[in-house]
């Protein structure tokens, strides 16, 4: 007990951490910019509310806050932002005032830093490397679910997808050139699907499903109701159950039964639901040998009930490998993933809206999540990579408050040649502000929802021990 409330405050911490420092180089971007351009810089500080210390050095007041949530940089000549950072103690009309040039090369700094810093943690898992997992190298579907439209147009496990809506593919999950991701940002009452069966290409449009939610819960996402094709690696063999008997060792990698492959856990456990009294060939993959090892279910404890198994547990992952991707094709990949998602945002025919946005607590849980892997730094330093990216795009959204907002004042003030009154930008600026803090405040609604899972869901089979457990 004491050891799992150890772990859960360390995973707190590193959460905490790693989010943090993605903030604070940010605004350490806009300090420094100040700094080389002579702006008047009033306070910087690490994380907000009451300060646990505080000190003036060279007229600047660095802190520390109370509140672990990022940081900030108290810039009073370039725009008002009393409320996040609180009134500025020096009256702003009474300050030396500084060219456009000079604002827009503060304002620019922020995204800057945060798109070296995700080119440093790329270089980063450049050279630790990351666990890849089989769906990000493969587009060979593993299971379809029976009676999906899917299943109804033909397609089968082990076809291999080619294309989504014209896009071509590389993998299954994530973001860019995806399946998945095709998918779901497909905006047509049918998903056209390219793919390769026995060597021949074969094309077939299909109806997408979209799970129904309620509450405070996201709306669902266009799906075909298929998933990725993954070894079945057993990660575990109950004792006294046929599995054990038979000789099944944990590692073993069962490629099929009866002689018909199989491309997913899953095809094995509906068999034997379907054949529970039944005697099955497994053939199996050891190393370098390959073995047919003969079994017959029994009825076996399951979840509260008795349940017709051979008593052996899968691997999630299925296998693994260290990846080493290109750091600049890292960063690439996820600026392009940021606008193609941005675009679908925008887009009225697409399925994604603002609630699919993740805000500080969604972000957090997917820190918490990940760091909780075996290899999890790295699968973190992974994701600061995207998360950095997303950090430097939208903040340079056009939009007051943020830094893009920053520069395009900075442009009308230089075609107008003289500042924007000060207090409409007061107004502008606060209007701004109360809209991104209801907009961060909305989309948390949703994040803490996501803790709860999601209603209204297909019965889709997981890969997990105790969803296939044969």
């Amino acid at each position: 007990m004491i050891l799992s409330i150890a772990r859960f405050l360390f995973l707190i911490i590193e959460v905490v951490v790693l989010f943090n420092l993605l903030i604070a180089v940010h605004e350490l971007g806009h300090f420094l910019a100040a700094k080389w351009r002579g702006l008047f810089i009033e306070q910087f500080g690490i994380w907000f509310g009451k300060p646990l210390w505080q000190k003036k050095i060279n007229g600047v007041l660095y802190s520390i806050g109370s509140i672990p949530a990022g940081g900030f940089v108290k810039l009073p000549q370039l725009a008002p932002m009393d409320i996040i950072e609180g009134e500025a103690d020096v009256d702003r009309e009474k300050l030396p005032p500084i060219s456009a040039l000079d604002k827009i090369i503060v304002a620019l700094a922020g995204p800057v830093f945060s798109l070296l810093l995700a080119l440093v943690f790329a270089c980063i898992v450049w050279a630790v490397g990351r666990p890849v997992g089989e769906s990000d190298v493969t587009t060979t579907i593993g299971y379809v679910m029976p009676d999906s439209s899917a299943a109804k147009v033909g397609l089968r496990p082990g076809d291999k997808i080619l294309a989504v809506d014209g896009n071509k593919v590389s993998r299954f999950l994530g973001m860019n050139d995806s399946v998945s991701w095709n998918v779901v940002r497909s905006e047509g009452k049918t998903v056209l699907v390219e793919f390769e069966r026995g060597g021949k290409v074969q094309t077939v449009q299909v109806v997408p499903y979209k799970p129904t939610s309620t509450g405070w819960r996201r709306q669902g996402t266009r799906q075909l109701l298929i998933m990725p094709a993954e070894s079945a690696v057993i990660e575990k063999v109950e004792p006294k159950t046929p599995a054990a008997a038979a000789g099944l060792k944990q590692h073993d990698v069962v490629a099929g039964y009866n002689n018909i492959p199989i491309y997913s856990p899953i095809a094995l456990a509906q068999y034997i639901d379907k054949h529970p009294t039944e005697e099955l060939t497994l053939n199996v993959q050891r190393g370098k040998q390959a073995l047919a090892v003969r079994v017959k279910p029994v009825l076996l404890p399951t979840e509260g009930k008795m349940k017709a198994r051979i008593g052996i547990g899968w691997d999630t992952d299925g296998k693994t490998f260290i990846g080493h991707p290109n750091p600049f094709e890292q960063v690439y990949k996820s600026v392009t993933g940021t606008l193609e998602t941005l675009g679908a945002v925008a887009s009225p025919k697409s399925d994604v809206k603002l609630q699919h946005m993740s805000g500080p607590i969604g972000i957090g849980h997917i820190y918490y999540l990940l760091f909780e892997n075996e290899r999890g730094w790295q699968l973190a330093l992974w994701f600061s990579v995207i998360l950095n990216v997303n950090l430097a795009i939208l903040n340079m959204l056009p939009i007051p408050v943020l830094d893009g907002g920053h520069i395009v004042l900075a442009i009308l003030e230089s075609i107008r040649r003289k500042p924007i009154n000060i207090r409409i930008l007061e107004y502008v600026q606060t209007g701004c502000a109360v809209m991104i803090i209801g907009y961060i405040c909305y989309v948390s609604f949703f994040d803490i929802g996501d803790f709860f899972g999601s209603k209204g869901e297909p019965d889709l089979p997981k890969p997990t021990p105790a969803a296939v457990r044969p």
